[in-house]
């Protein structure tokens, strides 16, 4: 029998807190994915509600979700764990295409929860998303590819900022706390075997025109450094 798959983290908070952030429509949208609108998908609140109100129990610390994923949260020394299970591969080879993808994703996502929760429990985010064929890795590009959990690092970032502390690192993801941002999060993804790559900001209790500057600034330069 495949065995199924586990991402655990630990969040330096109450279990009651974390619990709320994964069943509040309004707090799920300050960490899961990034803010789009309309399209065939209905926008982030559409994606918020099929993926964790529709055909979805939730009690006693865990959440079914309706494609298979379980998510069970419960209170440890320092906080609370986090597990998500991943259903096993299906045998659907169109359905499982994507297994990886939402794989990395979920970690994504999770590391957003925790930074949410234990750094803006009840902060406002606006994201910029960038993705597409990579020519050229963000981290490498950033210089970042040294960089370990909780390192210190000076870097610089394309908007001018620079300074922070390493949040997590994955097989195929880096995530970057920015002090320049008032403690924003920068998550760079790159699938070496497909090309495929992304920077995701959350940019918490920023005002407009500053978050329009950073968006422009990282546009430009994933277009003239990172972009196939």
């Amino acid at each position: 029998m495949t065995e199924e798959p586990k991402i655990t983290l630990i969040i330096a908070a109450p279990p009651e807190a974390v619990w709320d952030a994964l069943r509040d429509r309004e707090r799920i949208r300050h960490w899961h994915g990034w803010e789009f609108e309309g399209g065939p998908d209905g926008g982030l609140d559409q994606e918020i509600e099929t993926i964790y109100f529709t055909d979805v129990t939730a009690e006693d610390g865990v959440v079914h979700l309706n494609g298979g994923d379980r998510v069970e949260v419960e209170a440890v020394e320092g906080g609370t764990r986090v597990t998500l299970t991943r259903p096993a591969l299906s045998g659907d080879s169109e359905w499982d295409a994507y297994y990886d993808d939402i794989t990395e994703g979920w970690i994504t996502f999770l590391q957003q929860l925790r930074f949410a929760v234990e750094r803006h429990p009840r902060g406002t985010r606006r994201t910029v998303a960038l993705r597409g064929r990579a020519a050229v890795s963000p981290s490498t590009a950033l210089d970042a590819d040294d960089l370990q959990d909780g390192d210190r690092f000076q870097l610089a970032l394309p908007d001018g900022a620079g300074s922070g502390s390493v949040l997590f690192r994955s097989v195929h993801q880096l995530g970057l706390v920015v002090d320049d941002w008032d403690e924003g999060l920068a998550v760079l993804t790159h699938d070496p075997s497909t090309g495929a790559a992304m920077a995701l900001l959350s940019l918490y209790d920023m005002d407009e025109d500053r978050r329009a500057a950073i968006e422009e600034h990282w546009d430009a330069w994933w277009r003239s450094t990172i972009a196939r």
